[in-house]
């Protein structure tokens, strides 16, 4: 990865953010004729190889009316996120924003005649999160030239990325980065087989436009700022450059019918913190659906984040690695920042009530719940046993949880974690 420390450093410090999966796939919501379609809804054009003239027939019905820019934003500062990604173009090639590049819009295609991304883009403004963009640049199903659409272009030897590169990626590139204001990252998607030259041609388009915009990873072959891992997938240990984990909210990223598979709030808040833990920022994906509403289940759900989040921020935002403990941490874990950490207890321990923690060596000065302003001593006990070679630390607690999602309790270090792998 290439590192921009100077430009990275806002992203460094927000380690929460919001994914917005929305487009011509929100209508259909994962079914086709009457039938379910498997697999993410956003790929529905693909995995059920729907002709692009019917797909595109969707149009004459995309209509969201309910869209308020403003009640998305609201919603992921409430949550504690601090910059928001939201799908310019997916997959299917439909762009949703005015793009003069293709009337492929939805600005032009559809009755709605409004441009979400510049709404958003001032929306994101005004509240004080970071405005940034996905864009598909390889795969493109409606377009002869780009990739995925093997059914209505069958033809491989009639394509031409290198044309689709100039007629389609690089004047859209252009528009989202010279219209809708500062962009802090370009996050793009499935580079595949892509060839090496178009992507550095795309790195360098957008750091010559703005030269403070990050690029993930999936740009391809390590030419981004960051690591975008795996979707839904989380590292075991610390990963030692800057990343970030793409998550659902339930099982797919764009919004489906019936797919209520929600992930708990705490179940979120433990890969939050096992993400900002390995010194990762957690990117949370929300579907609206065709009308533009944000589903209640998902909204309940995020609001359960934030209310944690404004007691608890602190172990959260600008936090770093956290060290990596020799032994599974049934509990709970860490987050990092300075000579602090921030112990997470998920699960409460019952008779004795209190923590212990294997292999951590540095001397604690003081503790406290970091949800109480009188930072009332916890008392943490710690010893060496030289027969084992063994360091142990315990933090007694009180019989009940004083959070009943995560309890965080903060150790004041006499200097920086260190931690001892016998």
């Amino acid at each position: 990865m290439v590192n921009c420390d100077k430009n990275a450093d806002w992203w460094r410090k927000a380690r929460f953010g919001m994914f917005i999966h929305w487009g011509l796939y929100s209508l259909a919501a994962g079914w086709w004729n009457g039938r379910e379609v498997p697999f993410p809804s956003e790929w529905i054009m693909k995995n059920h190889k729907i002709p692009l003239a019917d797909y595109k027939k969707q149009v004459e019905s995309f209509n969201p009316v309910k869209f308020d820019a403003k009640e998305w934003v609201k919603i992921a500062k409430q949550t504690g996120m601090k910059y928001i990604v939201v799908t310019a173009k997916h997959h299917d090639g439909f762009a949703m924003y005015h793009s003069k590049v293709s009337l492929y819009n939805i600005v032009d295609a559809t009755t709605f005649n409004r441009d979400p991304i510049k709404e958003l883009a001032e929306a994101c403004r005004a509240e004080g999160l970071v405005f940034c963009v996905y864009y598909s640049q390889l795969q493109d199903w409606e377009h002869p030239d780009g990739v995925g659409n093997t059914w209505d272009f069958p033809d491989a030897d009639k394509k031409d990325f290198g044309r689709y590169m100039e007629e389609r990626v690089k004047p859209q590139l252009r528009e989202l980065l010279t219209n809708y204001g500062p962009v802090g990252i370009m996050w793009f998607d499935t580079p595949y087989e892509m060839p090496k030259k178009y992507c550095q041609e795309i790195v360098d388009l957008v750091h010559g436009i703005q030269p403070q915009c990050l690029i993930n990873s999936r740009v391809g072959y390590g030419l981004g700022d960051y690591r975008s891992m795996g979707d839904n997938s989380i590292p075991v240990t610390s990963y030692p450059h800057d990343w970030e984990t793409p998550m659902t909210l339930n099982d797919t990223w764009g919004f489906k019918e019936g797919d209520n598979n929600w992930k708990s709030p705490r179940t979120l808040l433990e890969m939050l913190v096992g993400i900002n833990g390995k010194g990762g920022n957690f990117l949370l994906n929300i579907g609206p659906d065709a009308q533009g509403v944000v589903p209640d289940e998902s909204v309940k759900i995020l609001e359960s984040l934030g209310n944690w989040l404004k007691v608890n921020g602190e172990s959260i935002y600008e936090t770093e690695p956290a060290p990596d403990f020799p032994y599974l941490l049934n509990w709970g874990g860490f987050t990092a920042k300075g000579n602090r950490l921030y112990m997470h207890v998920f699960n409460w321990p019952e008779s004795p009530h209190e923590v212990l923690t294997y292999g951590f060596k540095t001397k604690v000065k003081n503790a406290y719940f970091l949800n109480d302003k009188s930072k009332a001593p916890i008392t943490v006990l710690q010893t060496y046993e030289s027969g084992r070679d063994e360091y142990r630390m315990r933090v007694l607690l009180p019989e009940k949880p004083v959070d009943s999602l995560d309890t965080v309790v903060v150790l004041e270090l006499e200097g920086k974690p260190e931690i001892y792998h016998c």
